[in-house]
């Protein structure tokens, strides 16, 4: 059954390096800061992008064949800052910004798409993950609605795994 995508986006942001980013522990995970409260969704990109290719193939051969290089991956994000009515960072509510507004800093996204968003992460979830250095962050040329800061990242490494348990 095809189902929208809508509130199906689920964004843990690790600021620790996990043992093994292909098996994280669904306790991690639930204990991260939670990235999709906090991120917009129209311009948020985490995802491979086409592959590097290769010019190069056998003079015999007729055509113009495709061979993929190594492997291409894109992130960037605009965090959505959590203010009080005198600009004041609320208490808790601005953990996101907190980890990612010094230019350098590593992170580790983790994105599952499926389960509602609202579901803790279990055992068995699929994701993918990336590993990314932050720029500095940006004003919007778009000031309008909430205050907000875009973070673009390089991606370090990135891959796509299981939730461990416990």
């Amino acid at each position: 059954m095809l189902t929208l995508a809508d509130g199906r986006t689920k964004l843990a942001v690790l600021t620790q390096a996990p043992t093994d980013p292909e098996a994280i522990p669904a306790a991690d995970l639930n204990g991260a800061i939670d990235g999709g409260q906090w991120i917009n969704k129209p311009d948020f990109r985490m995802s491979p992008t086409d592959s590097d290719t290769v010019p190069d193939q056998p003079i015999a051969q007729a055509g113009n064949a495709v061979t993929f290089g190594h492997g291409n991956f894109e992130a960037r994000m605009t965090v959505l800052r959590d203010l009080d009515e005198d600009g004041v960072s609320e208490s808790g509510g601005d953990e996101l910004w907190a980890a990612v507004n010094t230019k350098g800093t590593r992170i580790w996204l983790v994105k599952r798409v499926g389960p509602k968003e609202t579901e803790a992460w279990t055992e068995g979830d699929e994701y993918l993950w990336c590993e990314a250095i932050t720029d500095e962050p940006q004003e919007p040329q778009d000031m309008a609605g909430y205050v907000k800061h875009i973070v673009p990242l390089g991606p370090q490494a990135w891959g796509r795994g299981v939730v461990a348990g416990a």
